[in-house]
């Protein structure tokens, strides 16, 4: 298998989009029902919307959170089926992983509309690639990382992503665990600093003229309004 680790196909920023300074949140390995409820409840209280790229097995638990993301105006991306590296895979397995998450979601929320797929951390390979394509899914990436999932405190969190800010960036955040490392590590699921993070991290987005915005169509870029 071919891996391509400078994702050069995968979509990393939205530079290019005119008008105000734009960033984009995004969310990966729930939904959890511990976590993504309270970032949710911290969005609405904002009015930010954000990009949700949950993990198949978990989102077939938990429709309700899945119908309450569409709800409220997010969106949910794939992000595979149990979150494997994707260049390990064999081909079968690749498509596997993406096309029955897809059909979860759709099983949870038929008003789901899919249009993105992140690989598990954000290793790609030709035929992860070519999967994604075949099912009408754009790849995405990330610009932003302050590995929120590490838990280094609150204040690290906003102060990561506030230094690597640039008009156009998707920042990568997490609402959740992967599955082979839930048990692995002490407190390895818990996303209480990323909770508060956020709830101080968009005020300072919107302080420094920053608008959260949905992320663009694929293979377009939209004007920010």
């Amino acid at each position: 298998m071919t891996s391509t680790n400078d994702v050069t196909e995968a979509r990393s920023d939205y530079a290019e989009a005119g008008g105000e300074h734009c960033v984009y949140l995004t969310f990966d390995d729930g939904p959890n029902p511990h976590c993504t409820p309270a970032i949710l409840d911290v969005l609405a209280q904002h009015r930010a919307p954000a990009t949700f790229c949950v993990i198949g097995a978990y989102a077939a638990g938990q429709p309700e959170l899945i119908q309450r993301i569409i709800a409220e105006g997010h969106e949910i991306a794939n992000h595979t089926m149990t979150h494997p590296e994707l260049s390990k895979c064999m081909p079968d397995e690749v498509e596997y992983e993406i096309l029955t998450t897809n059909k979860v979601i759709g099983m949870a929320c038929p008003q789901a509309s899919v249009r993105h797929m992140r690989a598990p951390y954000g290793i790609w390979s030709k035929e992860a690639l070519a999967a994604s394509a075949k099912a009408n899914l754009a790849a995405l990436h990330w610009s932003v990382d302050p590995q929120d999932w590490s838990r280094p405190g609150v204040e690290a969190i906003v102060a990561a992503v506030l230094a690597s800010l640039q008009p156009g960036a998707i920042v990568l955040l997490h609402d959740g665990c992967p599955p082979d490392e839930l048990g692995r590590r002490p407190h390895a699921g818990r996303r209480d600093q990323t909770v508060m993070a956020l709830a101080q991290l968009i005020p300072a987005l919107h302080d420094r003229g920053f608008a959260i915005r949905s992320l663009p169509q694929p293979n377009r870029i939209d004007q920010c309004p």
